[in-house]
Formats: structure tokens, sequence, C-alpha cells
């Protein structure tokens, strides 16, 4: 097609100039004084404001942030307080002991104000008051502290020998108990575990060993009047 140069050029409107309107089209100038089309769907309002600039949002209520649940739960919170589970142990143990101070048999003539039901209770009262003082602390926000890891091997065999000792001499004082009596199969008790535990002092271990076994008799036939097997030093202890 060839443009005839006699024809004179027709100047372009606005109009023109902007393109074609319509709903794939892009809108010109021209549109600006059209009225709006309530068929055509116009966008979503931006969330965000004019210009990019964040609308404020209603400050959250006292009450919300108590209402929403805590993770974990029930199981965050005992994992928090795992220290209760000794509380329990300590009392359950404290609630065993004066259970059996309570009805233990008294068959023999008490000595004393004090007598074989003392320990017991003192014992018992003493675990009952640990647990409440423990659960108290807990509950109140305490919590132990960890202490360093100590310079241990753990690579290393387990000191059968040692254990395997150990039995022995606990089965063996067992068994020359009744024979023997308390002084002489206590002081081989003390001794045997003293050496068993790595102690090799022969002229001081077997002094000490005599002096807790003798000692220990003393106070639980005479003083608590819990009587113990004496053996052949019966007639001279």
């Amino acid at each position: 097609m060839t443009t005839d140069p006699t024809e004179p050029t027709r100047p372009t409107g606005p109009a023109e100039a902007a393109g074609p309107t319509g709903p794939s089209g892009p809108t010109g100038p021209a549109d600006a004084s059209r009225p709006a089309d309530p068929t055509r769907p116009t966008a979503p309002a931006d969330p965000t404001g004019p210009a990019g600039t964040t609308r404020p949002t209603a400050p959250a209520r006292p009450g919300d942030a108590e209402a929403a649940p805590r993770p974990g739960g029930t199981r965050s919170w005992l994992r928090d307080h795992s220290e209760l589970g000794v509380c329990v142990l300590l009392f359950a143990l404290g609630v065993l002991v004066l259970t059996d101070a309570f009805t233990m048999s008294v068959d023999i003539a008490q000595r004393g104000p004090v007598g074989p039901r003392t320990v017991p209770f003192v014992i018992g009262g003493l675990f009952l008051l640990i647990a409440v003082l423990l659960a108290a602390d807990v509950l109140r926000g305490g919590r132990g502290e960890a202490e360093g890891g100590e310079d241990v091997d753990l690579d290393a065999p387990a000191d059968w020998r040692t254990v395997l000792l150990l039995t022995g001499v606990f089965l063996g004082a067992a068994v020359l108990i009744g024979p023997l009596g308390f002084p002489i199969a206590g002081a081989l008790l003390f001794w045997g575990s003293a050496y068993a535990l790595g102690s090799r002092h022969h002229g001081r271990d077997p002094l000490i060993a005599a002096g807790l076994s003798l000692f220990t008799y003393f106070v639980f036939d005479n003083l608590l009047g819990v009587p113990l097997p004496g053996g052949p030093l019966m007639g001279v202890l």
C-alpha cells in the first residue's frame, strides 16, 4: 500500500494515540471521563493501605495470651518439674518406714527412753520433711544446677573383680553371723569391704573394722534394745 503524497496527513487525537479501550485493552486518558461500569469487577482493596503503608491492627487483649494453649501442655510442665519425682520417692519411703515402725512388735523390754522404734520414727519423719521442702522449692521455681562431668572413661570395662569381692564378703558375713556372732562377722564384713575397694593397710584396717563392729553391736544391743547375736563373745560382751 502506497501513500498519496497529495493527501494531507491527518493529526492524531489523544484518544486515538492511547489506543482502543475495552475489557482486554489498555485504558487511555480518554477513559478518565467515562463513568465506571458497574458490571466490571474491581480489584480487591490493598490491606496495606495507600502508598504501601501498613494499617494499624487492633491491640491484643490481655486475656488472649492466657487463653492460648501452652505448647506441650501437661507433658511439658512435668518435664520442667521432673524433680517432683524425687519428692514422690522420698515421701513414699517415709510413709513405708513410718508404717513399718508403727506395726513393729516390740517383745523385748525397752531400756531407757530410746527403743527400737526411735530410729525408724526419726528417719521416716526426715524423709517426709525433706520431700515436702523439696516439693515446695521446685514449685516455687527452684532448679538444681547440673554438676560438671567427671573424668570418666566410658569405654573402660566394668570392674567385675570389685563387684565379685563385695558380693562374696556380704554373703560370707550373712553366713558367719550365726555361728560367730555379729562382732566377729561384722569385723570381717568391714575389713573385707575395705580390701575389695582398694585399701591395703593390713595393720590398720583390721583394727578399725573391729572397732566399728563392736561399736555397732553396743549401740544396737545396749542402747536401742535390739539384740544381735554375740556368738562366742556373748559372755564377754
